[in-house]
């Protein structure tokens, strides 16, 4: 990834905001509404989801989404069908 393909993130709400509320070392409620909140107001949100979806960021929040809620549009439920036979 260049920093090309991203230059959006140079213009994220979290570009001036300690890292750690994004990637927090213990997870709370608290931790994740706090991020969410600067992601609520972020001219890049929709790029930046689109990117951690797309390259399955395994950590912090990204696009206002956490890891879980991530992978639970990555892999909808049900998508994984037994194979016909």
């Amino acid at each position: 990834m260049t920093i090309r393909e991203i230059g959006w993130a140079t213009r994220g709400a979290c570009r001036e905001i300690d890292p750690e509320v994004f990637f927090p070392l213990t997870q709370s409620a608290e931790h994740e509404a706090r991020a969410k909140a600067v992601c609520e107001r972020c001219p890049v949100l929709k790029e930046c989801r689109a990117y951690a979806i797309r390259e399955g960021e395994p950590e912090g929040i990204w696009g206002g989404l956490t890891v879980k809620e991530r992978r639970g549009l990555r892999f909808p439920s049900g998508w994984r069908q037994p194979a016909a036979g």
